[in-house]
């Protein structure tokens, strides 16, 4: 599958961007769908994920309250909608894709698909 992410940018301190994720290629339905980030210097962590019929969502603790992760499985979209943004959000946002069960879907090495990412920048 072929992922997208868009809808970056930069965002004063306090903004509410919704980020994209448009997918091809598969069947889209067929994949959680989960939202990372890496910020400048370190590793990439999770931010948020979304079952495959996007009836159960989850989030990191650092991000609970202040975004939201929906689905469009009719369209092939997955949105990140973030609120409330702080400067140590920005990050480039990566949408992942995978389709099986069993290990963590808070860890990076288990997706199998990954998007360009897209840049989210907070001014202060």
């Amino acid at each position: 599958v072929q992922l997208q992410a868009s809808g970056g940018g930069l965002v004063q301190a306090g903004g509410s961007p919704r980020l994209s994720c448009a997918a091809s290629g598969d069947t889209f339905s067929a994949y959680r769908m989960s939202w990372f980030r890496q910020a400048r210097g370190k590793e990439r962590e999770f931010v948020a994920s979304i079952s495959k019929s996007g009836g159960r969502t989850d989030y990191d603790v650092s991000v609970r309250g202040r975004c939201s992760i929906s689905r469009d499985n009719a369209k092939n979209m997955v949105y990140l909608q973030l609120n409330n943004l702080k400067p140590d959000d920005t990050a480039v946002y990566y949408c992942g894709a995978r389709s099986f069960f069993g290990g963590d879907y808070g860890v990076e090495r288990n997706y199998e698909y990954w998007g360009q990412g897209t840049q989210v920048t907070v001014s202060s």
